[in-house]
């Protein structure tokens, strides 16, 4: 069975308040989830949109969820080139960039890092905003959860 999984972040201002969304899919189920903080920024939510629906398959151990195909959505090549690409380098550099600058969201890219290492996961991308209504849902929650 594949899940199929739609993330998105947003934040007003960057650094502002931001939100996040997941929109998960499997069987003939769908679930929501989203939250928010007063002060991030942009590619903090979107990393936490993904952890956090990772996160909820820790939650549904007894639906043996950890076992299925996940496909993964997100409109930002940030979480996506990350966590397929980058990372390799980074954590063989000391966490450290191309350019020997310290990672940015060190925290949640070791976090994410640790909940995709029992997973198999396939990363990808769709263009924001382009009437995929699964998408346009995310972008929608991940708003409507900032805190004003």
């Amino acid at each position: 069975m594949e899940v199929k999984i739609y993330t998105d972040g947003s934040c007003t201002g960057n650094p502002g308040p931001g939100g996040w969304a997941a929109i998960i899919i499997f069987e003939n189920e769908t679930s929501k989830i989203f939250g928010g903080e007063k002060i991030t920024t942009n590619n903090r939510m979107e990393l936490t949109a993904a952890i956090k629906a990772l996160e909820f398959f820790e939650e549904q151990e007894d639906k043996q969820l950890s076992l299925k195909q996940l496909k993964i959505y997100t409109d930002s090549n940030y979480v996506k080139d990350g966590i397929t690409i980058w990372i390799k380098n980074w954590e063989k550099n000391n966490w450290k960039t191309a350019d020997k600058k310290n990672v940015k969201n060190v925290d949640l890219w070791k976090k994410l890092k640790e909940l995709t290492r029992s997973k198999q996961i396939e990363w990808n991308w769709v263009k924001g905003h382009s009437d995929d209504p699964i998408n346009d849902l995310a972008d929608r929650l991940a708003k409507e959860s900032t805190p004003v």
